[in-house]
């Protein structure tokens, strides 16, 4: 094998938008590193369902297409 082909693999901090913090090696090259979810605020994790409605998207979407039982044939 040849020698010095491998990045150094080093450990850097994660910090998520939660504020949640923690250590992991890496070979990126940088010494910290900015998450949008982590395991401590993720649904799957904690078991919690966020519905995020940004401007209404929810609500203009049942008045486009409206949640009647008509069937059209």
């Amino acid at each position: 094998m040849r020698a010095d082909i491998h990045p150094a693999y080093k450990t850097l901090k994660a910090t998520c938008s939660c504020g949640n913090s923690f250590e992991t090696r890496s070979a990126l090259g940088k010494d910290t590193i900015h998450l949008d979810v982590c395991s401590a605020c993720h649904p799957f994790y904690t078991g919690q369902q966020k519905v995020v409605d940004t401007g209404g998207r929810i609500d203009k979407f049942k008045q486009r297409f409206g949640m009647s039982r008509t069937v059209k044939r």
